[in-house]
């Protein structure tokens, strides 16, 4: 999993409260278990009209958002079932922050197992955020991990909280694979102990 630690990008606006999984990535595409190849298909259902073409209006096919690596959206981000695929999805097309008042728990915490910072921030600092990514490609947020910061491209900073494992995993580019291997020195000493001591298991 990649490190996250300090990120400059455009943010795409997307003022819906409720958004949830199936919104993110419907259910036709959980056939998969890859991890990549989602991205074509996240908010499918609002991107691409009956025939497959792309929905004009809709925020990630404007010209100015199609390199966005930062989502801000309205409250309940994430809700509906537990699918995995939803994060994966996001973080294919290349977001790696989602900036929202509230999440649900299970898509909460899969984003961090898949290198994205979901930060939860007050309604009315949302709102700043949200005016700040309707100006396009010519503004840019910045996300510092490290210092726990927000800085709109107005220079407003603003300070979010995050659980300090949860950070560490991040600045570290630690999934739950990564977390077990951190281990690994303990983990075959304990096995060379164990051999020794019972040849038989």
């Amino acid at each position: 999993m990649d490190k996250f630690t300090k990120l400059s990008g455009i943010a795409a606006p997307l003022p819906l409260v409720n958004i949830d999984t199936d919104m993110i990535i419907p259910k036709q595409f959980l056939k998969t278990i890859k991890r990549s190849g989602l991205g074509v298909n996240l908010f499918d259902e609002m991107r691409y009209d009956d025939d497959g073409k792309e929905i004009p209006d809709f925020v990630l096919n404007k010209p100015q958002y199609r390199e966005a690596q930062i989502l801000v959206a309205g409250d309940n981000f994430g809700c509906g079932s537990s699918r995995e695929h939803a994060p994966w999805a996001i973080k294919d097309f290349g977001i790696s922050c989602v900036i929202a008042p509230s999440y649900a728990d299970i898509f909460y915490n899969n984003c961090f197992k898949n290198g994205i910072l979901p930060i939860a921030l007050p309604q009315e600092q949302v709102d700043v955020l949200m005016q700040d990514a309707e100006k396009g490609s010519n503004a840019r947020i910045e996300v510092d991990l490290e210092a726990q910061t927000i800085t709109s491209s107005d220079g407003e900073v603003f300070a979010f909280d995050v659980d300090p494992f949860k950070k560490h995993c991040l600045l570290n580019g630690l999934d739950d694979i990564g977390l077990t291997m951190e281990k690994a020195p303990s983990i075959d000493s304990f096995e060379a102990k164990s051999g020794a001591e019972r040849p038989w298991v």
